[in-house]
């Protein structure tokens, strides 16, 4: 955003306006190909504006895949997928070193870039690769780089992974570690689409010609959004909800005692700092220039779910996360 935009609080506004017009093209361009899915478009670009990373969890055959590829055409984005599998190595992903002669004969390494130098990753079914092989995306998730044979690497900007996780089928999987659960700003949660929608699917998608998307941002654009966000206002009791919510979900501080008989473990800073960024996106998204206390309450779930775990005690008992943060909202609301 332009100096002049950040010290005139009129050209903010003028350019908030701009940026929410381009967001309904962007939001169009994506409906025309993804059905019945409009929470789980919604979340993704509130990622994505927020400058993070998405973990869409849901059954097979419900889009994530389309969705990764329409968004990275949309937004003008350099788009790879990488299928993880419990023999991918973290070389298949970061790129590895070569060992090459040249003409003199002497002898020099030569890094070859894996798929992670990229703007959108597509990372399948991450749960299905190894602790070591998931974990070598957390630099890249956290830093925008990452390190090989101790030479630094940047990686392409604006840079982001959308991860996918089947969450019914867990033979030959492994959890993904707290750490880098933390990467991700928000968990989408993909479920099937409602019988309208997909009647429209199955009339789009079958017949002779496919739905093609189209571009509808650049990569500059979203690095420029993504700035922009960063510079809407947020008032002082939208401030007070997140910090609220948080810090309520800790079961060491938390004052509600439901959470601490039932988590053994709450979300830290990171989460009160996504949420803070994907409200303030969800409120550009929908054309407004302030967030209010209902995007904190909107957003709560996806950003609080996969950084809270609940006790064994209260997995015995049938209790579910989901019903321990509506507790946490009815104290927010």
């Amino acid at each position: 955003m332009s100096a002049t935009a950040e010290a005139d609080p009129k050209a903010l506004v003028a350019e908030a306006e701009a940026l929410a017009a381009r967001l309904a093209g962007v939001r169009e361009a994506v409906g025309r190909i993804i059905f019945g899915q409009d929470s789980v478009v919604e979340q993704t670009l509130i990622t994505l504006l927020s400058g993070g990373h998405a973990l869409l969890v849901g059954v097979p055959g419900l889009g994530k895949t389309r969705l990764v590829e329409t968004l990275g055409t949309v937004l003008g984005l350099d788009a790879k997928r990488v299928q993880f599998t419990p023999d991918l190595m973290p070389a298949d992903i970061l790129g590895s070193e070569v060992l090459e002669e040249g003409e003199d004969g002497r002898r020099h390494f030569r890094f070859i870039p894996g798929p992670v130098f990229c703007q959108l990753l597509m990372a399948d079914e991450i749960n299905r690769a190894s602790p070591r092989t998931q974990s070598a995306l957390l630099q890249a998730m956290q830093e925008q780089r990452v390190a090989v044979a101790g030479v630094i690497h940047p990686v392409p900007t604006p840079f982001h992974v959308l991860a996918t996780q089947n969450p019914i089928e867990q033979e030959g999987t492994y959890p993904l570690p707290e750490a880098q659960l933390d990467r991700f700003l928000l968990e989408v949660e993909v479920s099937y689409p409602d019988e309208a929608a997909e009647r429209a699917m199955l009339l789009a998608t079958t017949g002779a010609h496919n739905p093609r998307p189209h571009q509808a941002l650049t990569a500059q654009e979203l690095i420029a959004a993504q700035a922009l966000i960063r510079r809407i206002p947020v008032a002082e009791g939208v401030l007070d909800a997140i910090l609220k919510l948080v810090r309520n979900a800790r079961p060491e501080e938390s004052p509600l005692e439901s959470v601490r008989r039932n988590l053994s473990w709450g979300p830290g800073p990171r989460a009160a700092q996504a949420l803070m960024l994907a409200t303030r996106a969800r409120a550009v998204l929908d054309g407004r220039l302030s967030p209010s206390v209902d995007d904190v309450l909107a957003l709560a779930e996806p950003v609080l779910r996969h950084r809270m775990a609940l006790n064994f005690a209260a997995r015995a008992d049938g209790v579910r996360l989901p019903e321990v943060i509506d507790t946490l909202k009815g104290q927010v609301a």
